[in-house]
């Protein structure tokens, strides 16, 4: 997330809540597809985390990358911590310990998306090249301890690293050491939320699974394919997870507000001033449970607007539904994942395929498959079937709704080019995890030359 929002419309009522949320419906032609996504930073010279300031610093990558897009920066306390491009929407932001993420900006294509891909890349190797700054193509940092992370100056992450270990044991890995990527999509009605919410968290292990690239924490083998995906088990449960509920009878925008109103909050944001609230859910805040520490502080919608961006089921509802449960790669791999989910989300004869493929699993054995992919990826099971064999079926699903999109480039491919990372991690059975282990077992020194990021291969015709 690029900036906490300041909208300053008053709450009145839990109704606000839920309006906030339903305003986000849009008809299907103005349906579009946000990607983010997040890189390890690491000196080439030495493989060693890449540190806010200084030379070759982080903050010195920033200031080259606003030089040369012209983009808005953005500041904490006088610090650069982020770009915002304000003609299409996308922004450039950091990470707890230093992460670099690409917040894409609404497209109506995937081709597009590569197209933003490509660009990002080739602007941010132009000016890190010359600083000696590579980017790993994994989902979790491989052999930095966290004492040895550096930390980004954000507000919110100072009390974010406070809170966390009181509410899990991983919260801190989390924040400073993984990283991933994710899509963003919208929905038409409450209706077309619902499903997509079901169906999307239902196969989200799958997805964990396909992307699964995080073999390595603190320089060794960790026995998961997942370490990215495992942190998130035992990080903050209260906010994170499967929620369940969304598959009850008369989920829609009310219930998930009534969920999310009982979660404890992190912060509360008023002029450039972060004040602690993590002792408070919102609905306490809406009760009044703030102005002994702030007297003359009201709930705002842009309050509503951060406390839902600290939330993190699985599928997390804002006005936009955000799929989270991927780990980073490579180029290839980031186009690959909003490729599996539009095919999916956004034709209807795949979404309820999909739905059909799901619907009887109960929550006991959703729960089980999350557990199951970090350690097993392809070969864990639900229903008697491995998520490799569900995998083929599920990318079948996305590649047909793909050809029905039939969204073409200049030389007349459809967006199912992008899905190649996947049919080739189903043929050969084996995740980009398995493949490095199989490369490099617990020998890590050559895994920064070969996991380097890099502009796409010939993906398609851009």
């Amino acid at each position: 997330m690029a900036r906490d929002t300041s909208d300053t419309t008053p709450i009145t009522s839990v109704a606000d809540l839920v309006e906030r949320i339903a305003g986000g419906c849009k008809p299907r032609e103005r349906w579009r597809i946000g990607t983010e996504h997040e890189k390890v930073g690491f000196r080439k010279f030495s493989h060693a985390p890449v540190p806010y300031e200084g030379p070759g610093g982080i903050r010195q990558l920033l200031e080259g990358m606003e030089g040369l897009l012209g983009w808005e920066p953005i500041a904490d306390r006088g610090q650069p911590i982020g770009l915002l491009d304000p003609t299409h929407g996308g922004a450039i932001s950091l990470e707890p310990g230093g992460q670099f993420e690409l917040s894409g900006a609404p497209l109506v294509n995937l081709h597009q998306t590569a197209t933003e891909l490509q660009a990002h890349m080739m602007q941010v190797l132009e000016i890190a090249t010359p600083l000696k700054i590579g980017f790993l193509a994994l989902g979790a940092s491989p052999i930095w301890t966290l004492p040895e992370t550096p930390v980004m100056p954000k507000s919110r992450y100072a009390i974010m690293s406070d809170y966390m270990p009181t509410v899990g044991t991983r919260g801190l890995d989390m924040m400073f050491r993984t990283a991933t990527v994710q899509v963003n999509l919208d929905f038409a009605s409450e209706a077309d939320m619902r499903r997509k919410m079901q169906v999307s968290i239902a196969l989200q292990p799958i997805a964990t699974a396909l992307f699964a690239n995080s073999p390595y924490l603190d320089g060794r083998a960790t026995g998961r394919l997942s370490e990215r995906s495992e942190i998130w088990r035992d990080t903050d449960n209260a906010r994170a997870g499967m929620i369940p509920f969304v598959f009850e009878a008369g989920f829609g925008f009310e219930r998930y507000v009534e969920w999310a109103l009982d979660v404890p909050m992190y912060f509360i944001k008023r002029g450039d001033t972060y004040h602690r609230a993590t002792d408070i859910t919102f609905r306490q805040f809406m009760a009044g449970g703030f102005r002994d520490r702030l007297p003359g502080v009201e709930p705002t919608i842009g309050d509503w607007d951060n406390h839902l961006g600290t939330l993190f089921p699985e599928v997390r509802l804002k006005r936009y539904l955000e799929m989270r449960g991927a780990d980073s790669g490579s180029t290839d791999h980031i186009l690959a994942l909003p490729a599996f989910w539009v095919g999916l989300l956004y034709d209807q004869v795949s979404l309820d395929a999909a739905w059909d493929l799901v619907k009887t699993w109960t929550a006991e054995e959703r729960q089980r498959l999350r557990d199951d992919v970090p350690a097993l990826a392809l070969k864990a099971e639900i229903g008697g079937r491995t998520v490799r064999d569900i995998g083929r079926e599920v990318v079948a699903l996305s590649r047909a709704g793909l050809t029905r999109r039939a969204r073409l480039n200049r030389c007349g491919q459809d967006e199912t080019c992008y899905l190649k990372p996947l049919d080739i991690i189903l043929d050969r059975g084996k995740t980009e995890a398995e493949v490095l282990l199989e490369k490099f077992g617990n020998n890590l020194d050559g895994i920064f030359c070969a996991l380097d990021m890099q502009p796409m291969g010939d993906l398609g015709c851009l």
